[in-house]
């Protein structure tokens, strides 16, 4: 299995213009906009039938640059395990992209991009969005390369959302759909998390209604606690304890309030380093979708895809417990109740809601497996590892 960081090399992130006046993006809810930049990569090439294209749809926090490395950079993209010469998701046979999702902060169009008819930055006047917002701004970035049909929509967490709304909305855009450590919809506990983030921002005294750019400031105090939090979700009890015990920060203890737990220094860390790449707005704007994702609520969800039928392979985590395994499960239930080709399994992995991002060797070759398959390929439905 090819190590973390090989293969790709330097990559570059690249911006086009989508959508403009003349053509602007008529979002779910009625309401538009008239500019709409999207930044993006791509890796590998896309062959002359065209018909080896695979989309990485990413989750809350990540961006375009899902592999290779920029120049300067410490590290490769947030799924460069998956991502590159001879791996899972391999860019010696497939022609691979991904994009920062509408309403993000790396390079497309978000809360914070000015807005053409202020000349100031959006704010919350930046309309809500809906999951199928970011599907119509991936379709159109296909149309812009020159993809007429995907081979694979691939994501996880929100990215897993996102391949779930495109492939029930659009089924003929796809043969393969691959949703890992998903879900269909939120549970109040997950809901109840996003919701304490937001507060935490909003809160912050440096927040000012979202016009926190205009004034020269950042509500860092606010976005810095809700990432920690949100942080403490994505790994698991297990996980923690291999990794921080009840050790101590510094070798003994000040029985103060500070940071005395080596725990307390790791969130504290990755409270800080979320300041410098990314932003507040985009954080409540894209946590408030995945609180109102609900694909399968209307009777005829799923009609589109009975006709034209997509191809679903549905990974979950058994230590995950912020999208649990009967997140997946209910995905897979409605799936293979409308009597549609669906593959599940439930991979053992210590490390909760972030196994996703990490080298498993099962997971990473069931992907693998799947996407290389020809469509007479089954899985049975294998439930652990």
């Amino acid at each position: 299995m090819p190590e973390f960081g090989d293969g790709l090399g330097v990559v570059e992130t690249r911006n086009v213009q989508l959508f403009d006046a003349k053509n602007p993006l008529v979002l779910t809810s009625g309401e538009q906009l008239d500019e709409v930049v999207v930044a993006y990569e791509t890796y590998g090439t896309l062959n002359a039938d065209r018909s080896n294209a695979i989309y990485i749809c990413h989750a809350l926090t990540g961006d375009a640059h899902a592999a290779g490395w920029h120049p300067g950079d410490r590290r490769p993209g947030w799924w460069d395990t998956m991502i590159g010469p001879g791996k899972a998701i391999d860019t010696d046979h497939w022609f691979v992209v991904c994009s920062n999702m509408l309403g993000g902060c790396q390079g497309t169009t978000g809360p914070s991009s000015i807005n053409p008819a202020t000349d100031q930055p959006w704010g919350l006047d930046f309309p809500l969005l809906d999951m199928a917002d970011f599907v119509t701004v991936h379709r159109a970035l296909c149309s812009h390369l020159g993809v007429t049909r995907l081979h694979a929509a691939v994501g996880g967490s929100l990215g897993g959302m996102q391949v779930l709304r495109w492939a029930i909305d659009h089924p003929a855009d796809m043969d393969d759909a691959v949703v890992v450590a998903a879900s269909s919809r939120l549970t109040a506990q997950n809901i109840a998390f996003s919701a304490v983030g937001r507060e935490a921002i909003m809160l912050d005294e440096n927040f000012h209604a979202g016009r926190f750019a205009e004034l020269d400031t950042n509500p860092d105090v606010g976005l810095a606690i809700a990432r920690m939090m949100a942080h403490i979700t994505y790994n698991s009890e297990e996980g923690f304890q291999e990794k921080f015990g009840r050790d101590l920060q510094y070798g003994r203890s000040s029985r103060g309030f500070g940071v005395d737990f080596a725990v307390e220094g790791y969130l504290e860390h990755q409270g800080e380093v979320f300041l410098s790449r990314f932003d507040a707005l985009s954080y409540l704007y894209l946590t408030r979708v995945m609180d109102y994702f609900d694909p399968f609520a209307a009777p005829d969800a799923l009609d589109a895809l009975r006709k034209d039928p997509v191809r679903f392979l549905v990974i979950s985590f058994d230590s995950d417990w912020r999208f649990s395994t009967e997140h997946s499960r209910r995905i897979v239930r409605r799936l293979a109740a409308a009597h549609l080709p669906v593959s599940f399994r439930d991979i053992r992995a210590p490390w909760g809601h972030d196994s996703f991002l990490l080298t498993i060797d099962s997971y990473l070759a069931t992907v693998k497996a799947f996407v290389e398959s020809d469509h007479e390929f089954r899985y049975t439905a294998w439930e652990r590892e």
